[in-house]
């Protein structure tokens, strides 16, 4: 049986990942959203974009068509007063297919998002928002520079955006779960990847 040296590919993969963020830091915007829950009727509530390099191109509350449960305002502390004046997904849609495809899109936990999107748009009988130059999922690459290895899985454990962000020291501004504080956190661990190679080089 061929033996399998587990700490060089953790390696290789750790150096993958890195490189993969390096990539994306050249040229991408990066997205999130936060929603009414996780379900397949939930709705978006807020849309931030940012560029590579941190600047924002697109931050909205959105007023969903039904209200804002409970135990979602506990999460993001979106309220249904914040977006009783907000626009609609349908007010927004047209500008945000158009920024999406306008570069590759980094996301952290991209099915989440790009699903929600698709849902919202639904609602109001809108095709899904494609990103035409693509999607890329941060929270899988992470996954595999991290290196924590699930044996019952079979495959690296995701880490939470706030987890990432603790273990690479990233500080940001803003509170967690609100759409513009998490892409900015998501830029800074994609930053902290793309700062590290195996055997401390960066």
């Amino acid at each position: 049986m061929k033996h399998i040296d587990w700490n060089q590919t953790s390696d290789q993969e750790q150096e993958q990942a890195s490189v993969m963020a390096s990539n994306w830091l050249l040229n991408c915007q990066i997205l999130d959203t936060e929603t009414t829950g996780l379900d397949n009727k939930a709705e978006i509530v807020e849309i931030s974009i940012i560029d590579q390099l941190g600047n924002v191109v697109f931050d909205s509350l959105v007023k969903p068509q039904q209200p804002i449960p409970a135990e979602a305002t506990a999460i993001h502390g979106i309220t249904n007063d914040m977006v009783a004046t907000a626009p609609s997904w349908a007010d927004i849609h047209d500008e945000l297919c158009r920024l999406i495809s306008s570069k590759p899109l980094v996301i952290y936990n991209a099915d989440y998002d790009m699903r929600l999107m698709a849902q919202t748009a639904a609602l109001y009988g809108l095709t899904p928002v494609t990103a035409d130059a693509g999607v890329h999922c941060a929270m899988l690459a992470y996954a595999e520079f991290y290196g924590d290895w699930n044996d019952y899985k079979g495959s690296y454990r995701w880490q939470r955006l706030t987890n990432a962000a603790a273990q690479q020291e990233v500080v940001t501004d803003g509170l967690a779960h609100r759409a513009l504080a998490d892409v900015m956190m998501t830029l800074g661990v994609l930053q902290a990847m793309a700062r590290q190679r195996v055997g401390g080089e960066g």
